[in-house]
């Protein structure tokens, strides 16, 4: 009989990585593991983030976080962390600190493939991976990729599924970046805050939903997708709204008071206020939104 391997660890692939430009801190993970973002990932606004994992010790989160607060060093913290750990070997840990420093531990005693990639500012690692491509192919995604944080790390969590992933398998996965005052009505650092806990592709479900929340809670779309409501887009508006059942005018091509009523219901309807213009022009994002649900309609 071959040998059994107990797979009781949140073993997995993950990113921690700190915005050079604005200090945004983040984490993004993807597991065969239930409710991977419940254990993985740990940040906090001005102070670094941490990913603990493999046979994930959780205090390494908040504790970790804790002496990044108190002043020390992504290094100095890992130190710290793993003397006090009789089952260091066991884990995987990596750290991002204030300055961008970046500490990563991989034990000796992680399930192949295990190991890590760091970057400035940043580190991939994972363990019980498909190889050591998976790694290296998140390094050079998150390097190459154009964007802020967040598209950063999620072009590097799909590089890595490309590359193999996880070889047991997908279940679960979180998105989780730091602002201070980031979070909902700025009352605390959460500025994205997504997983999801058990789906056969949480990495594109994660990019779904996101795109979602993209439109609701943030304000990063570049002015150029901005769109001068012309005659013909407003006749597209008109045909969508109306297939909604939230327009009933005319379909004329004149954006009037009606138009832009039936217009204004939807944005409302799908909490797109801050997607919200009065100066006939419209985002491409609401549009192509508006469209796709005119589709399912």
């Amino acid at each position: 009989m071959g040998r059994i391997e107990r797979f009781t660890c949140p073993s997995t692939f993950s990113v921690v990585a700190r915005d050079p430009g604005n200090g945004d801190f983040g984490v993004a993970v993807q597991s065969k593991f239930i409710a991977v973002g419940a254990v993985v990932p740990w940040a906090k606004a001005g102070i670094g983030a941490i990913a603990t994992q493999a046979w994930g010790n959780v205090s390494f989160g908040p504790n970790g976080l804790k002496m990044l607060e108190e002043g020390l060093s992504a290094q100095e913290t890992l130190l710290k962390l793993l003397a006090g750990d009789s089952q260091r070997e066991r884990r995987q840990v990596a750290i991002v600190d204030a300055k961008g420093q970046v500490a990563v531990h991989t034990g000796k005693e992680c399930m192949d493939w295990a190991g890590h990639r760091t970057g400035s500012g940043y580190s991939c690692q994972g363990n019980i991976l498909a190889s050591s491509k998976v790694v290296e192919s998140m390094a050079k995604a998150y390097e190459d990729t154009r964007g802020d944080l967040i598209d950063k790390l999620l072009q590097t969590l799909t590089a890595g599924q490309a590359a193999g992933g996880d070889r047991r398998g997908q279940q679960s996965a979180a998105l989780l970046i730091v602002r201070e005052k980031g979070g909902y009505e700025g009352w605390t650092d959460r500025y994205v805050d997504l997983r999801f806990d058990e789906h056969p592709t949480p990495i594109e479900e994660l990019k779904r939903v996101f795109k979602i929340y993209d439109m609701t809670m943030l304000s990063r779309e570049d002015p150029k997708y901005l769109l001068t409501i012309d005659r013909d887009i407003t006749i597209q508006l008109q045909r969508d709204l109306k297939k909604l059942g939230i327009y009933s005018g005319s379909i004329n091509g004149v954006f009037d008071d009606s138009t832009k009523k039936a217009l204004s219901n939807f944005i409302g309807i799908n909490n797109f206020e801050n997607k919200m213009r009065d100066d006939g022009r419209i985002w491409k994002s609401v549009l192509g939104y508006l469209e796709e649900a005119a589709k399912r309609a």
